[in-house]
């Protein structure tokens, strides 16, 4: 288990432990709080248990809603654990993606080294013959043999073939040479792509086991959990996203947001909206799971422009407009590291895939930290 692991599990076990005391602990991701229906702000949590209902007088901690203090706590260590898996799935689909490519590339490779091969014996075997055909003369060569002609039309004509077959000559080790040059460059470039193909399938296999584990320590940490905290978390997150959502409103954005949609555009966020309720796995492209940014790299495929596998790519490529400029169809990028894309389907609302254990969803497009806006049509 590495240095970073044991951190991040000794701070779960403490955020654990301390809020177990207190007969709680919490589970939730603000970004995807708007997939279920809000819960009235005023609702209060489940009363206890009357003394007379159970043997002692004293209510059992473990059904004692814990101050919503000690759940956002939990709820923050959640949100951390779920962020570390969507970067590292975002790198997982980075070195998938370039690993694909890698590999087609020493495929074209090997095919060329073979048709490379194919000519070099051809051409060896055309300078075989050429030797054999000087050795049934008597191993005389051809200079020597027109000397020694008497006749002279015979004497011209064979030095005019003289010139040809020297040409001829000169021309095939030429071809040899190159043909041999171009084989090694070959063999060099598939063994330089073989070396990045499995320093990638390395990178994915790290990738894919940070992945694995920060889904366990959330999974292990929602466990602890009694109905009622998960309950009263998930109020907890939904209020979180609504107060985001409101404080985004608030700025009078909507008021500026005017971009009409083109018909790649349409045809995009007709296909992310169709996933509405697949669930989300790392890693996915559909048709039946997906990541944050399978879902947008395959709507814009379907809409006929290709985009980036990844969030940070798509960041990165694709170009930026401004958050008021934008149309339903571009992509809005969130957090600082560029982890998560959702797709802009208009009135302040976006389509995405959260996170483990939730399903593509509508939600409020200012209930995370937006980072920027990008289009993919933009040319």
């Amino acid at each position: 288990m590495g240095r970073g692991r044991r951190s991040v599990l000794a701070a779960a076990v403490t955020v654990v432990c301390a809020v177990t005391l207190l007969g709680a602990s919490g589970t939730a991701f603000a970004s995807a709080g708007p997939d279920r229906e809000p819960t009235s702000p005023g609702t209060k949590p489940p009363a206890s248990p009357s003394p007379s209902s159970t043997p002692s007088s004293t209510p059992s901690p473990s059904v004692t809603v814990p101050p919503d203090k000690d759940l956002e706590a939990v709820r923050t260590k959640l949100d951390q654990l779920y962020h570390d898996a969507s970067v590292a799935t975002d790198a997982y689909n980075a070195a998938e993606e370039r690993a694909e490519q890698q590999s087609a590339q020493v495929t074209d490779l090997s095919r060329k080294i073979v048709e490379q091969q194919r000519k070099l014996d051809e051409l060896k075997d055309r300078a075989g013959a050429a030797a054999r055909a000087q050795y049934r003369t008597g191993g005389l060569p051809p200079q020597a043999q027109l000397l020694l002609s008497n006749d002279p039309q015979q004497f011209l004509d064979g030095a005019g073939r003289l010139l040809e077959g020297e040409r001829a000559t000169s021309g095939l080790l030429q071809d040899m040479t190159h043909t041999q040059q171009d084989l090694e460059q070959y063999a060099s470039d598939a063994a330089d792509r073989l070396r990045k193909l499995e320093d990638n399938r390395k990178a994915k296999a790290t990738a894919k086991k940070r992945i694995q584990q920060r889904i366990k320590e959330a999974e292990q940490l929602q466990a602890t959990l009694e109905k009622r905290q998960r309950e009263r978390l998930a109020q907890l997150e939904r209020q979180a996203a609504q107060q985001a959502q409101a404080a985004w409103l608030d700025t009078g954005i909507l008021k500026e947001i005017s971009g009409g949609a083109t018909e790649a555009d349409k045809k995009a966020v007709a296909y992310a909206t169709a996933q509405i309720g697949k669930p989300y796995e790392w890693g996915a492209e559909g048709p039946g799971t997906y990541d944050c940014s399978g879902l947008t790299s395959q709507a814009w495929a379907a809409a006929g422009h290709p985009v980036p596998r990844t969030s940070q790519e798509q960041w990165k490529q694709l170009k930026h407009v401004s958050v008021k400029d934008m149309r339903p169809g571009d992509l809005i990028i969130y957090f600082g590291d560029a982890s998560h894309v959702a797709m802009y389907v208009g009135e302040g609302r976006i389509v995405h895939a959260p996170r483990p254990g939730r399903t593509v969803t509508l939600a409020g497009a200012g209930t995370m930290p937006i980072l920027g806006v990008v289009r993919p049509d933009a040319d």
